[in-house]
């Protein structure tokens, strides 16, 4: 059973954090996998996961 979404049940302090989130991840995905590129560790791998997860929900309103 899909629950209907409405795009303004969430309250106003949980918009502003998105969208807060949603203009500053993609620096952190960029700086990260440079990062990652020059020197690749287990944490950079799974910071730039988390990061790239984030996006991708952020992208396409999972959360």
């Amino acid at each position: 059973m899909k629950r209907n979404f409405h795009k303004f049940k969430y309250q106003p302090w949980f918009r502003t954090c998105r969208r807060v989130c949603a203009q500053l991840i993609i620096p952190f995905v960029v700086f990260q996998f440079i990062r990652t590129l020059i020197i690749p560790t287990f944490i950079d791998i799974v910071l730039l996961t988390i990061f790239v997860a984030i996006a991708v929900s952020i992208y396409f309103e999972i959360v």
